[in-house]
């Protein structure tokens, strides 16, 4: 039955899409799809970064932080997410990367969702 309620668990749902729970990409119809806001379980073992800088970022964004350590990089900054609850938000053209420097669990919101716009991780 689809009443518009979605019951799930981030951890598992997140596998399937890259960490993305909600979004543009989930299907119509579906109560996780949005085309105003993104959401993200990121989980990040110690050590990983990410491949590459995002560069003309088109979204706003919020980065909280779960558990963990983790580091933002953005030019000419640093930014050390360290107590549950830390977070940071960045605008639209900021570029950014990320490393885990612990063991971390993140959620990220990005808005608007943008149909069409990927940044890879490779």
């Amino acid at each position: 039955m689809n009443d518009g309620v979605y019951v799930g668990n981030a951890s598992s749902d997140a596998a399937g899409n890259r960490g993305w729970l909600l979004g543009h990409f989930q299907e119509q119809g579906d109560p996780r799809h949005s085309d105003a806001v993104e959401v993200k379980w990121g989980v990040h073992p110690r050590g990983e970064k990410r491949a590459r800088w995002v560069e003309g970022e088109v979204r706003t964004a919020l980065l909280v932080l779960i558990s963990g350590r983790f580091r933002m990089e953005f030019p000419g900054r640093s930014v050390v997410l360290e107590r549950q609850g830390d977070y940071v938000v960045w605008g639209q053209g900021v570029d950014h990367t990320w490393f885990a420097e612990d063991d971390s669990v993140v959620m990220t919101l990005r808005w608007p969702s943008v149909s069409g716009y990927a940044i890879s991780d490779q």
